[in-house]
């Protein structure tokens, strides 16, 4: 059996989007990823709106919390899927694919609800393409 591909979800603060995908990685996928999450310039926590919103999915968030990306060696992982429009240096290591998700940390919390369905999705596109089979909706890029 093949080991599970490290990823790395990164986005600013490591208290919303990213934080977000590690949980659903995590529900859906621990048979291919092994996945972790950090922020470009790490929040004190993961913000409220977010832990309600995965509550919503029935997902925790119990034993995460906002990590630097500096902290992180990067060329541990496999994967870095970076959400954070741009936030994100450049840097010799794994490949880095970009998910254009919006940061929901100031939006009403039904729009924070549509960020989190968006992430589900572009997870478990992620996690059918590491199991090697095609979901309907393109991966973002």
């Amino acid at each position: 059996m093949k080991r599970p591909k490290r990823v790395l979800f990164v986005c600013i603060g490591n208290s919303c989007r990213s934080q977000m995908a590690e949980a659903f990685a995590r529900a859906y996928g621990k048979d291919v990823l092994e996945p972790s999450s950090a922020g470009v310039y790490p929040a004190i926590r993961i913000a409220p709106d977010t832990e309600r919103a995965m509550a919503e999915k029935n997902l925790t968030l119990d034993g995460q919390f906002p990590k630097s990306i500096e902290q992180v060696d990067r060329s541990q992982y496999d994967l870095i899927v970076d959400i954070s429009g741009g936030g994100l240096e450049p840097e010799d290591g794994p490949p880095v694919r970009i998910w254009n998700v919006p940061d929901p940390i100031v939006m009403e919390y039904a729009d924070h609800r549509l960020v989190r369905d968006q992430l589900e999705r572009l997870v478990l596109d992620l996690v059918a393409e590491l199991r090697g089979h095609k979901r309907k909706t393109a991966i973002g890029r």
